[in-house]
């Protein structure tokens, strides 16, 4: 028989079974009834478009004028090598969003990804074959390499450009290769229908799973943050009505108010004490450490406090003791002004 609750039970288990450098399993249970697909398909979703990576987003051949053309003494045209570029995975070394990479190949050659590895970049893919050329042939090119999310269409990198003679590239950033998830059914607490969310990530070496899912999760939460706004909102609403009512009662209104003896309120007045909420906020220590108050106007202060509900270092401002002490300074300002 299922229980009546007041919220959904919160996820305590959570495991990642890395079964290779570029394949993770991430497992999280036991979820609620339809909670499952409701947390896992946005991250599957903020796994291909959030996910930082690194593309070539233009380049410049030297000798060539365009996408379209040949270059003398390359096996490939430019449009074919192009393409096997773009199949690079490519890391920034050191913390730069952008690198300007120049790379230069003569003589009979087979190019692959391990030959475009230097000091600036390194190639994750170093098997992936780029382009043959000849004894005769010098290739001679320079590659952005940036550093983004998503995917990127030629066109608008084009416009960034600041210089004409680049190529602009289409720029595949994701370093997620595929994401999927599986919603199963696990056994908690007798009750069958709990489920559990079982990730899996695989990326193209760029990152490791691991990484991915975190960047995932910063997205998701960073896109979630705009409704902290309500929050504030009903905090401002809070404070606002908090303040109203310390203005109803004798809080913020002048010791005397109190009509204490001569000697008590000459103390309180020299300590810089002039409002009845200070003495509230006060602990019995602390004024009992006034300059020249002796027992009795101690005694005749604690007691008027209690008599009006608000005993000295009373708990019942709770939260409220920063508004009241705001308020109280504000006010102070206000008669110095």
């Amino acid at each position: 028989m299922r229980n009546i609750t007041t919220s959904a039970y919160t996820p305590t288990e959570f495991t990642i079974e890395n079964i290779s450098d570029t394949v993770a399993k991430i497992s999280a249970w036991p979820f609620e009834i339809g909670y499952g697909i409701t947390l896992a398909h946005p991250l599957r979703r903020l796994l291909y478009t959030s996910t930082i990576g690194y593309a070539p987003t233009a380049i410049y051949i030297d000798g060539v004028a365009h996408e379209f053309d040949s270059m003398r003494g390359m096996l490939e045209d430019v449009a074919l090598f192009i393409i096997n570029l773009k199949k690079l995975r490519f890391k920034i070394k050191g913390d730069s969003n952008k690198e300007i990479v120049e790379f230069n190949f003569k003589g009979s050659k087979e190019i692959y990804g391990k030959d475009l590895d230097n000091n600036q970049v390194e190639v994750v893919n170093t098997d992936a074959y780029l382009a043959t050329i000849n004894e005769d042939a010098e290739l001679k090119f320079t590659l952005i390499i940036e550093k983004g999310i998503g995917y990127v269409p030629s066109e608008e990198i084009k416009e960034l450009l600041e210089d004409p003679k680049f190529i602009a590239l289409d720029a595949f950033f994701t370093p997620v290769r595929e994401a999927t998830y599986d919603i199963e059914k696990v056994l908690f607490e007798d009750n069958p229908d709990y489920e559990k969310v079982v990730l899996t990530v695989t990326t193209d070496g760029q990152i490791t799973p691991n990484e991915a899912f975190q960047n995932a999760l910063e997205a998701m939460y960073k896109q979630l943050s705009v409704f902290d706004k309500i929050t504030n909102v009903r905090s401002m609403i809070k404070n606002q009505a908090t303040t109203n009512e310390l203005e109803n009662t004798k809080l913020l209104q002048n010791i005397t108010d109190l009509n204490l003896s001569a000697r008590s309120y000459n103390c309180l007045e020299k300590a810089g004490i002039l409002y009845i909420g200070e003495l509230a906020l006060m602990s019995v220590n602390e004024l009992a450490g006034l300059k020249n108050l002796g027992k009795k106007s101690l005694d005749e202060i604690k007691n008027i406090m209690e008599s009006i509900g608000f005993p000295v270092g009373t708990s019942k401002l709770s939260d409220n003791k920063e508004i009241l002490k705001n308020k109280i300074a504000e006010l102070k300002a206000q008669n110095e002004g």
